[in-house]
């Protein structure tokens, strides 16, 4: 293997690696543990009837937490009311993370109809995440710091191209290699590419969870995967490393299927307790109500953690303003929402689905 730290490494090796190394009895074991997990999930999911229940709230949090391993640090409740205020001033980082939500969703609405990875979507993903106007770097980059280069991607141009060209006839193959194994390898292989001036990071984990719905392991894109990366970040940089300079894809594969199910499970308890509290949400409000009780405007408060009149008025739910801060009200004295301040603007906190995902 020929890898220096300190020079382009054009000489990474193409897809796919070498099958002995990537399907060992160590990995099978951990294989079958996180597809029955994310099986699990996928069942779950399936019953929820808004898909928007889900995306809105888990995205926003894998979001923030995509941010926090680049020490782009924002807030669960910031993040929540910028996303529901249209009179909040929002800083950087919380403008990042509603980037990076948006750009999750643009690309798996395209992949919807076409399950393909190609040039136009990835260029588009890190074009969102980073509000930059620019496609494949035209200039080599470092990873290190001032003191030491820890790795030197392929030179641009050419030796580039032709990686994210394999890497893209890889992930859009019918191999044997079973789908999560290959997102592990796609997912190193992305980022040793590094084939953007900036957000490879950002758009890499973006292209993992894609990657899961293309081979219909998931039907959403909501695993939190970057709050397993987040809480073992050291160990990932290390075993990293260690597929670059050895060529050790066990680890790394063992690592990333361990990501897989164990945010998996935590993802399935978020999705299990904001289903519980929305059935319990549904008896409470039918019963005692007084009338304000539908389907609509349970799901509609369970969109987000903060709702407003408008919301309620915008999904046609009540036919004027008045009537919709009533039902509003009705839901605080039933302490359903508590009414918090966003300038002179009222905003509705579905109090039990904000500390559901306000934990963890």
């Amino acid at each position: 293997m020929n890898f220096r730290n300190d020079k382009p490494y054009n000489d990474l090796p193409l897809l796919p690696p070498d099958a002995s190394k990537c399907e060992t009895l160590k990995i099978y074991k951990e294989l079958a543990e996180a597809r029955a997990v994310l099986a699990e999930l996928k069942g779950r999911v399936s019953v929820i009837p808004d898909p928007l229940m889900l995306i809105n709230t888990l995205l926003l949090q894998e979001a923030k937490d995509s941010l926090i391993i680049e020490n782009i640090i924002t807030s669960n409740d910031t993040l929540f009311r910028a996303f529901s205020s249209s009179t909040m001033k929002i800083d950087g980082p919380t403008k990042e993370a509603l980037r990076y939500r948006e750009a999750v969703l643009h690309a798996y609405n395209q992949m919807k109809t076409n399950k393909t990875f190609n040039d136009q979507l990835i260029v588009n993903i890190f074009k969102k995440v980073t509000n930059l106007d620019e496609s494949y770097r035209e200039a080599q980059v470092y990873i290190g710091n001032q003191l030491r280069v820890a790795y030197t991607p392929p030179e641009a141009g050419k030796p580039l191209k032709q990686k994210m060209k394999n890497w893209m006839d890889f992930s859009n193959s019918l191999n044997t290699l079973d789908p999560l194994i290959k997102m592990a390898v796609l997912h190193y292989q992305f980022e040793s590419i590094h084939p953007f001036p900036d957000g490879n990071g950002r758009t890499g984990r973006i292209l993992n969870v894609l990657f899961l719905s293309k081979t219909g392991l998931l039907d959403l894109p909501i695993l939190y995967l970057s709050k397993f990366i987040l809480e073992f970040k050291s160990e990932y940089y290390r075993l990293f490393t260690e597929v670059t300079e050895s060529g050790n894809w066990e680890d790394w594969i063992l690592y990333m299927l361990k990501a897989v199910k164990e945010t998996a499970k935590f993802t399935l308890n978020k999705v299990n307790a904001i289903y519980e509290l929305y059935i319990k949400t549904i008896e409470l409000v039918r019963t005692e109500g007084e009338g304000i009780y539908s389907h609509e405007l349970i799901e509609l408060i369970f969109k987000q953690p903060y709702c407003k009149i408008s919301f309620v008025q915008n999904a046609n739910i009540v036919s004027s303003r008045n009537t919709a801060g009533k039902y509003l009200n009705k839901l605080v004295d039933m302490g359903v929402l508590k009414i918090e301040k966003e300038g002179k603007e009222n905003l509705y906190q579905n109090v039990e689905l904000y500390n559901i995902l306000a934990v963890g």
